[in-house]
Order: C-alpha cells, then structure tokens, then sequence
C-alpha cells in the first residue's frame, strides 16, 4: 500500500469492467461500450481509434497494431499481426544505389502499408459484438466536436511537429501553431474516413477513393505503392511466444515484434539474484542495462520479419540467455552493443480492457515516430507511419528491406499468465525502451511484490546508444554509483514509457493500474 502523505495513485478496483489506458477520454469510451453490452474487443478498439484523435502524435489509422487476447474461461492466448508490408515494388537495393544507408524518415520509403484499419475490422468481426459502426461513432464525433489537446500531449508534439510537412501542417497544426494545454484539436476529414469505414468494412480504406487519396500522395512523392498493396493489406493470425519467470509466465506477440526481446531479457535476469537487491539502488539498474545491451544486441542481429527469420529459437533458448548473462560483470559496464541502423522511436499508444466475462484484450497501436513520416494523405488528411524506417538496407541481413516484408516493430502487447490462466495484460510504451520496460514492470511484482500500480510508478533506467539513461526518481548517489561502475549518465529529456495494466483477482475483482507519466488512466464500473 502506498503512503498516503504522498502524491501518488492508488489502484482502480471494480468488478463488471475495467480498462487502462493513456488518456481519459479512450478509457471512458471503452468503459461506455462495455456498459453498452460490447466485450472487450469492442471496447478496446473503440478506446484505440478514438486515441488517434486524442494522441495523433502517437498513433492513427495510417499505421499499424499487434493484438492479444484471451476468450472467457480460456487459458488460451490468441495473437493477431496487424502491422503492414512495404510496397511490393521496393527494395533495399533500390535506396542503397540512391545513395541510403538508412531508410530516410520522412521519405515514402518509409510509409508501409498502414495495418490497423484491417486488423480492427477483422476483429470486430470475428471477435466483437456490437460491429464498428457502434465502434467507431465516438471517434467520428470527437474527430468533428474537437479533443482538448492534453498536457503530456501538448508537450510531446512540440519536438514531434518538426517532421510535418506538406499538407499534414494544416491537418495536425492548430491555426498554423503547435497546439496549446486545453486548446481543441480536430480531425473532421478523418470522421469522414472512418464513417465510411464504418457503412463498408476495411475496403472503404483500403480501396476506392480513401485509397487512390494515399496512393496519389505517396506516388506523387517517388512512392512505390499500387493499388495492388493497398488491396492486399491483410492482418494474420499468429502465434504467441512466452517464457517463465519464476512462478509466472509472461506471454509476448512473436516477431516482427520484440517480445522475444523482452523473453531473452527475463532469461538473462534469471541469472541474477535481483531480489535481494535494493529496487532502487546502483546494482539492479547495472545488471538491467547490462543485460539490455546483450538481448538487444541479439534483436539487432536476428529479428525480423517472421517469414524471414530463422533464429527465434535461439532468442528463446535457455542456453542462449545463460552464455550472455556470463559475460556480464557484476561491478563493471561493457561497451554498448552495436546499436540499430534502423530508426527507433519512443512514440505509441496502450490500450488494455478486461470485461465482466473475463476476456482480456492488449492492445498496441502507433504510427512508429512522432507523427509518424509526417506525409499526410492529401483529400482525407490520413497520416502515415514510417514503419519502413525499421528496416535495415544491409545486404543479406534477415531485417533487409524487401517488398511484401513486414519491417522489425518495436510495439509489444504482453499478458501475464498465473497457474495457466491469464491474469494480467499490460503494455509499457516507449519504443525500444519496451523490452526492458516490460522486464522490470515483471520483476518490480516478481522480485519485490510491488502491486501493478506501484511496479508503474517505479524509477526507471534504461541503456540507449551508450547512455545510461536514468529517471530524476532516482538519487545521486545512485547516478554517481553507477558513474563510477563505467556507465554513461544522463537524465532523460523526458520520462520513460509509459505504461497500463489490469490485474484480475481469484475474486474476481479487477485491479486497475496507468503510468502517471502519461495523461491516462485507468477506468472501472
């Protein structure tokens, strides 16, 4: 329990529903689905539509999702793909004899085919009850009526709007100016898209005028996408990959994404008697960023599209996490592994929600940078990611970029399973942040029995590009500690991640958790 003589957020308790999520408006959204008989699929994709209006910096129907959930009474966890592929007529060839070595941002080199959209309808579909025209109708009234900007909003589309260019200025500015706290942000050609979205299904977007408007805008750019993509954009059906944690187990989407990351990271950590270190001090965060360095080093070098990988076993493997965690030296930094020439972001958003029934819905939805490529469909103002930027262009390379690939994706939805059955789903946004994020959000309940809230609000550090970056929750007599052991320290310019979780009791009460470094929070009834 937490000590009430300080700031602080206590969980959310209730029985008939529960969502958490990074802005108010998308959790009360959810919350009023499932008060309108819809489950938690339905008010899961509600809640996330809607946060591309709340948070257009993060995330929107140009870009992509990965989903997963558990039916009532189920110990099953199911996983769909909803990220896109690049054009089918790209290559890293292409940009190498252009003179790239990376896939520039801003470009449409960067732009894959936007995966969200079908991977909503699919399971609204298949999942849902109240079908997207109910879904969608809160989106379609607040992209009209306006959102007021919120304050974490407002302070992140300051350094984002820097990448809008062309018509995407007058779509995601307020009067030609970077919007205020409390200032209204409106999408009013986007309510347009999704009314139509939701009288068609995903063809209304993926062909027709909707897509000739992003098809004319890219091409018009030197973009490689036809029609053909856009038609052929299909979200898949997947496997989970999960791993154990002492007396749980914790459940990530498989590639492109890196929840095999955060796996090897766990399976590293197990080496380490991390309980018995203070949560707070020099020693913990040293072997956290140590064993960072070595799973993403391996992530650098092996994680791709599934289709195109060949090495998840050894990300997976017991033995693999054994040899690395041996390299590490428990009093002294290494060198920073070899870091992404692809592009890495920090920008995305969470959405978890769990029913009276017991469904359980992660969620994760974005449009990879900071407004994404910064190109915006011209007629419809559809904003598009820039997951291409996670490419590599190194020949041979299992993450190259090749035309109908899915890039390498940095979002992970997880859930945590207890006994066999499903517990608790939860997210920690933050680019490549996430696999750490997700490992110490584990081993803050595992290691140190923090409650969900408090696992959230703890400090946190993370090794970036041979940076020890640690939070101001921190002392200084830590940083200089952790200093004196070889690391880099800085304080991040902003806060780290940002995360939601919902824990379900034996009792059935649901446990509500949301990261107070973001406008959100968590919902109940």
């Amino acid at each position: 329990m937490r000590d009430f003589h300080f700031p602080g957020r206590s969980p959310v308790l209730a029985t008939n529903g529960m969502c958490a999520t990074s802005h108010p408006l998308a959790a009360a959204t959810a919350i009023d689905i499932l008060k309108r008989g819809g489950n938690a699929m339905d008010a899961a994709i509600a809640g996330a539509v809607l946060l591309g209006i709340c948070e257009p910096q993060m995330t929107g129907i140009g870009g992509d999702c990965f989903v997963l959930w558990s039916m009532p009474g189920e110990t099953k966890v199911h996983a769909l793909n909803g990220s896109g592929r690049a054009p089918a007529g790209l290559d890293a060839a292409m940009l190498r004899d252009a003179g790239h070595d990376t896939v520039p941002l801003g470009s449409p080199h960067a732009v894959t085919i936007p995966g969200a959209v079908d991977a909503f309808c699919t399971l609204s579909e298949r999942v849902g009850k109240l079908g997207l025209d109910t879904l969608l109708a809160p989106t379609i009234h607040y992209a009209e009526a306006g959102v007021p900007v919120a304050p974490r909003v407002a302070s992140d589309w300051i350094p984002c709007a820097t990448a809008l260019q062309g018509s995407a200025r007058d779509t995601y500015m307020v009067n030609g100016k970077v919007p205020k706290t409390g200032e209204i942000f409106r999408a009013p050609k986007q309510a347009e898209v999704l009314r139509r979205i939701a009288k068609d299904g995903r063809d209304a977007f993926y062909t027709g005028e909707v897509a000739e408007d992003m098809i004319t805008t890219l091409t018009a750019l030197g973009g490689a996408h036809t029609a053909q993509d856009f038609a052929n954009a299909a979200c898949t059906d997947t496997t989970p990959v999960a791993g154990a944690y002492k007396d749980i187990e914790v459940v990530e989407h498989p590639p492109n994404g890196q929840g095999a990351v955060a796996l090897l990271l766990l399976n590293i950590l197990k080496h380490f008697d991390i309980a018995s270190m203070d949560p707070f001090g020099a020693q913990r965060a040293h072997i956290e960023a140590e064993a960072a360095k070595l799973a993403y080093d391996a992530r650098n070098r092996f994680l791709a599209d599934a289709d195109h990988m060949t090495r998840i076993d050894h990300l997976l493997s017991e033995d693999t996490a054994a040899k690395l965690a041996a390299l590490i030296n428990p009093k002294r930094a290494m060198a920073n592994a070899t870091h992404l020439s692809e592009a890495v972001h920090k920008d995305t958003i969470y959405i978890t929600v769990v029913d009276g029934d017991g469904m359980i819905v992660s969620l994760i939805y974005s449009i990879f940078h900071g407004f994404g490529s910064g190109i915006a469909s011209d007629k419809f103002g559809i904003l598009f990611q820039n997951r291409g930027a996670g490419f590599s262009l190194t020949q041979g390379h299992p993450n190259e970029l090749k035309g109908g690939k899915r890039p390498m994706h940095t979002i992970i939805p997880g859930i945590i399973r207890s006994n066999g059955k499903p517990v608790m789903p939860f997210g920690v946004m933050g680019g490549q942040y996430q696999p750490t994020g997700h490992a110490r959000f584990v081993t803050n309940q595992t290691d140190f029995g923090m409650d969900p809230q408090a696992a959230i609000d703890a400090p946190r550090c993370f090794s970036d590009r041979g940076v020890l970056q640690v939070e101001r929750g921190y002392s200084e007599a830590v940083r200089q500690e952790l200093a004196d052991m070889g690391h880099t320290v800085e304080i991040p310019d902003s806060a780290l991640g940002g995360a939601q979780a919902i824990k379900v009791h034996d009792t059935g009460v649901l446990e509500g958790a949301s990261d107070p470094r973001k406008d959100g929070c968590a919902l109940g009834y």
